[in-house]
C-alpha cells in the first residue's frame, strides 16, 4: 500500500490526491492487462484443445467403421463331384458357393459364367481357407450341405456400411446394381450379419482390405522400440552423466555439447539416409529389418536423451553433492547413489517420451525399405516387417477404398500405443518420486 502525506488536519492536499488517483489507475490498469493476459492463455488453451477434439473427432468418424466388419452366411454343398478328398485345398470353393447362390437366388447364369464371377466378387477370397479347412478337419462334411460364415469383400463390406450408395452412377461404383439388388435379398433373407473385425488386430498386412490387419506393424514397432530402449537410453544416460558430472570444462567439452544440441535439431530423413548408408550398404544388415529400424531411431533418439538427462541432473540441489562428499563419498558414488536416484524421475520422463517421439517417426524407416508389403508378422530381430507409421502411409496411398478407413483405424492404435508409453512415463516418474 502507498503511505500519502497528508496536512496536519489530516486532508490531503490536491496535488496529493491527483498522485494517489494516478496510482490507483495505474493499478487499475495494470490488473486489466494481467486479466488479458489469462484471457488470451486461457482461450490460447481452448483454440488447442479445440483443434485436438477435431483432429480426433475426424479420425474416428473416418475409422470407427473400420472396427466391424460383415459376414455372410451360406449353405454350402460339400459335392464329392467337384471337391478331392485328399486335398480339399485345391478346390475352386468361391466358384462352387457363386453357382450355389444364384441358384437359391432363381439367377440364370449365362455361358461365359458373368454372373457367377460377379456373385463372386461379392465373397472375400477368405472364404475357401474356411471352407477348405473345415472339411480337411471333419472329413466326414463331404456329402453335406453346411453354413459357412464368410466375410464379405471390402465392396460388400462398404455398401453396407452406407460408403457406397445405389444413387451413385453405375460407372463410379464398384458394384453394379445387380450386385447391391443381391446384397439386398440376402441381407432380407437374414445371411448378413455384423461383428467385431477380429482380423484388424489378429492378423498382418494384406492386399486384400477385408483381410488387413495392424498386428504385424505392431509387433514391428514394439521390436524396434525395443532395441532403441536398448542402444539409446543407456548410451544416452551414460553420456549425460559424464558430460555433467565427470567431464572437465572446455573446448572439447563445449563443443561435444554444442554437437548434441544441433543432432536433436537434425530432421528425421537424414537419420534414414545415414541408417541405409551405414548399416545397410555398409554393414549389410536386412533391410526392413525391426534391428535396423531400431538401430535408426536410436541414433535419432539419443540427443534427445541426453539433453533429457543432463536437465534432469542439473536440477539436483548442489547442497546434496556437497553433503554427500563431506560425508566422505566419493565421486563415482556421490552421482550414482545420491545425484542419479534423484534425477531418475525426469531421467525415465524424457527417456519414454523420447521413445514415443521415435515411435511416430515415419520418414527413417521409409529409407530403409520398410515401406515395401510385408504380410506376416516379424517373429525376430531380423526378419522383414513393418511398423505403424510406414503401414500409414502405405494404406492412406493404397487405391482401394476400404484402406482409408483402416489408416483411421490403425492411427487410433497408433495413438493408443503412445498414450500407453506417456502414461507409462506419468507412473515411473511418481514412483520414483514417492522412492525418493
Amino acid at each position: 500500500m502507498t503511505d500519502a502525506t497528508v496536512s496536519q488536519s489530516g486532508e490531503m492536499t490536491a496535488e496529493e490526491a491527483v498522485r494517489v488517483d494516478r496510482l490507483r489507475a495505474g493499478l487499475k490498469r495494470r490488473y486489466a492487462r494481467e486479466k488479458r493476459f489469462k484471457l488470451y492463455g486461457l482461450l490460447a488453451i481452448g483454440v488447442a484443445v479445440g483443434f485436438l477434439l477435431l483432429l480426433l473427432g475426424r479420425i474416428v468418424e473416418q475409422g470407427h467403421t473400420a472396427f466391424y466388419a460383415h459376414t455372410m452366411t451360406v449353405p454350402v454343398y460339400m459335392d464329392p463331384a467337384r471337391i478331392d478328398r485328399a486335398y480339399p485345398q485345391g478346390t475352386n470353393f468361391e466358384l462352387l458357393v457363386a453357382e450355389q447362390q444364384l441358384a437359391r437366388l432363381g439367377v440364370q447364369d449365362d455361358a461365359q459364367g458373368t454372373k457367377a464371377t460377379a456373385m463372386r466378387g461379392l465373397f472375400s477370397s477368405e472364404l475357401k481357407f474356411i471352407a477348405a479347412g473345415r472339411l480337411q478337419r471333419q472329413p466326414g462334411l463331404l456329402g453335406q450341405t453346411v453354413p459357412i460364415a464368410a466375410p464379405l469383400s471390402d465392396d460388400a463390406d462398404l455398401y453396407f456400411k452406407g460408403e457406397i450408395s445405389r444413387d451413385t452412377p453405375a460407372d463410379q461404383r464398384r458394384l453394379s446394381d445387380e450386385q447391391i439388388g443381391w446384397l439386398d435379398r440376402m441381407q432380407a433373407d437374414g445371411q448378413v450379419a455384423s461383428r467385431f473385425n477380429s482380423a484388424l488386430f489378429t492378423k498382418g498386412d494384406s492386399t486384400e482390405p477385408e483381410l488387413a490387419g495392424v498386428l504385424g506393424a505392431v509387433i514391428g514397432s514394439a521390436l524396434m522400440l525395443l532395441v532403441t530402449a536398448v542402444i539409446a537410453i543407456p548410451l544416452g544416460v551414460g553420456a549425460a552423466l559424464y558430460l555433467e558430472e565427470f567431464a572437465p570444462r572446455g573446448r572439447l567439452t563445449n563443443l561435444i555439447e554444442v554437437n548434441i544440441n544441433n543432432l536433436a535439431a537434425v530432421p528425421s530423413i537424414i537419420y534414414g539416409l545415414l541408417g541405409l548408408a551405414l548399416f545397410i550398404n555398409w554393414m549389410h544388415l536386412p533391410r526392413a529389418s525391426p534391428l535396423v529400424g531400431g538401430l535408426v531411431l536410436a541414433l535419432m533418439a539419443l540427443p534427445t536423451i541426453i539433453i533429457a538427462t543432463r536437465s534432469s541432473l542439473k536440477a539436483v540441489p548442489p547442497s546434496i553433492r556437497e553433503a554427500a562428499l563431506a560425508m566422505g563419498a566419493s565421486k563415482t558414488q556421490t552421482v550414482f547413489q545420491h545425484t542419479l536416484p534423484l534425477a531418475m524421475p525426469g531421467v525415465m520422463t524424457g527417456a519414454i517420451i523420447s521413445m514415443a517421439h521415435a515411435l511416430g517417426e515415419t520418414a527413417p524407416l521409409l529409407l530403409i525399405g520398410m515401406v515395401s508389403f510385408v504380410p506376416g508378422v516379424p517373429h525376430a530381430l531380423t526378419e522383414a516387417g513393418g511398423a505403424l507409421p510406414s503401414l500409414v502411409y502405405i494404406w492412406e496411398n493404397a487405391s482401394e477404398r476400404a484402406f482409408h478407413e483402416r489408416t483411421a483405424a490403425a492411427i487410433l492404435v497408433l495413438l493408443a500405443f503412445m498414450i500407453v508409453m506417456n502414461a507409462a512415463a506419468i507412473f515411473l516418474r511418481r514412483r520414483f518420486e514417492r522412492r525418493w
